[in-house]
C-alpha cells in the first residue's frame, strides 16, 4: 500500500501498436528497454508478442528476463556485449547480438549467434562508421556469425537535412553488408522516424506504444498507458508554519500528506504538492482518507516540460519503485 502505484493499460500499448504499425507499413520491433520505459517489460512483451516481429532491450539482462518469461521472438540486444560471459548468454538465451566493432566481433567468435550490424551514421554512439560496415560484415562472415540485420539510430529526426544526410549514409553501409548477407533486415527508425517515412524493412518504436512523440511531433493518435496513484498516510488542517520543506505562502486549510517523495524517482521541486518534495512524502491541499489512494502526476509530459527533461526520463524514473497493476482496457 505505502508504494506509488503504476497502472498500466496493455490494451492502451496494443492500439498504440496498431496505430505505430500502421503508419510504418513494415515490421515493428518494440522497444522494451528499461523496464519498457517504466510500464513492465515482461508484462508488456507478453501483451505485444503475437503483433510484433521482435523485441529491442538495453542489456542482456533485460533479454534474458523476457525469455524466463516466456517470450519466443526474437530479442535484439541494443548494448554489445563487453565480455566474453555476456557473450556467452547472448547465446544461452537466444539472443540477437549487437555487432559493432571488431572488438565485439572477437568476443562473439566461435558462437553460435545471429548479430544486427550497429552502423554509426552520425549519432557517435554506438556502431561501425557506415564507409566500414561492408568490411565488418565480411569479417563476420568469415567468422561464421550470422548477420540477420543492420541498423542505426537517427540523432535528429526532425530536422530534413540531418535525416537525409544519415539515410544516405544507412542506405550505403547496408548496401555493403548485404554483399555478405543479403537478407539483413534494414532498420534504422525509431518513433521519430517512422513518423517521418524513414521505415526501410522495419522500424523499433518505443516511446509512441506507451502514448507519447518525441518532442516536435504530432499526427498520431497514440495515449498513454500509465496512471500513478500515490497513498494518503494523512490529513490535518493547517497549523501555521511551513508545509513540507518550504514556508507556507498562505493561510491553508485542509492537507493531506501522500506517500511519495523525491525517493520515489520524482522531482524534488513542482509538479506534485505544496513547496518541496520530502525523500518521502508529498503534502497537498484537501482532505483524504488515509489507506486511500489519490492519482498523481496526471500530465506526465507537462511535468517533463516544467522540469526541463523529457517525458522518457520522467517515465523511467517515477516507476522504478513502484508496485504495478495491469488492466486491458
Amino acid at each position: 500500500m505505502q508504494s506509488v502505484l503504476a497502472k498500466v493499460d496493455l490494451g492502451r500499448i496494443r492500439k498504440n501498436a496498431r496505430l505505430i504499425a500502421r503508419r510504418a507499413g513494415v515490421p515493428l520491433y518494440a522497444v522494451v528497454k528499461d523496464n519498457a520505459y517504466g510500464h513492465g517489460a515482461e508484462r508488456v512483451s507478453l501483451a505485444l508478442e503475437g503483433m510484433v516481429t521482435g523485441f529491442a532491450v538495453a542489456t542482456v539482462t533485460e533479454g534474458a528476463a523476457l525469455r524466463v518469461a516466456g517470450i519466443q521472438k526474437e530479442i535484439l540486444v541494443l548494448t554489445p556485449p563487453l565480455i566474453r560471459e555476456e557473450a556467452l548468454r547472448i547465446t544461452a538465451y537466444r539472443l540477437t547480438a549487437c555487432l559493432n566493432s571488431l572488438h565485439t566481433l572477437h568476443l562473439l567468435k566461435g558462437l553460435p549467434v545471429e548479430a544486427h550490424l550497429c552502423v554509426d551514421t552520425g549519432m557517435n554512439r554506438y556502431g561501425v562508421r557506415f564507409d566500414r560496415a561492408a568490411s565488418l560484415g565480411r569479417a563476420a562472415l568469415h567468422e561464421g556469425i550470422r548477420v540477420t540485420g543492420v541498423y542505426s539510430h537517427l540523432y535528429a529526426p526532425e530536422e530534413k537535412g540531418a535525416l537525409s544526410l544519415q539515410e544516405g549514409r544507412f542506405l550505403e553501409a547496408c548496401a555493403g553488408v548485404r554483399q555478405s548477407f543479403p537478407q539483413a533486415v534494414r532498420h534504422l527508425s525509431a518513433t521519430g522516424g517512422t513518423l517521418k517515412g524513414a521505415t526501410c524493412d522495419a522500424v523499433r518504436a518505443g516511446i509512441a506504444l506507451y502514448g507519447y512523440l518525441p518532442e516536435g511531433f504530432e499526427g498520431l493518435p497514440v495515449k498513454p498507458a500509465l496512471k500513478l496513484y500515490a497513498a494518503v498516510g494523512q490529513s490535518k488542517q493547517f497549523t501555521g508554519g511551513g508545509v513540507g520543506y518550504a514556508p507556507a505562502t498562505k493561510e491553508y486549510g485542509a492537507l493531506t500528506t501522500l506517500r511519495v517523495g523525491y525517493g520515489d524517482g520524482l522531482f524534488r521541486t513542482g509538479g506534485v504538492g505544496i513547496g518541496n518534495l520530502c525523500m518521502d512524502a508529498a503534502v497537498c491541499e484537501g482532505g483524504g482518507r488515509a489507506g486511500t489512494r489519490r492519482r498523481i502526476l496526471q500530465d506526465l509530459a507537462a511535468y517533463a516540460r516544467l522540469h526541463h527533461t523529457s517525458v522518457y526520463e520522467v517515465l523511467v524514473k517515477s516507476t522504478a519503485k513502484a508496485e504495478f497493476v495491469y488492466v486491458n482496457g
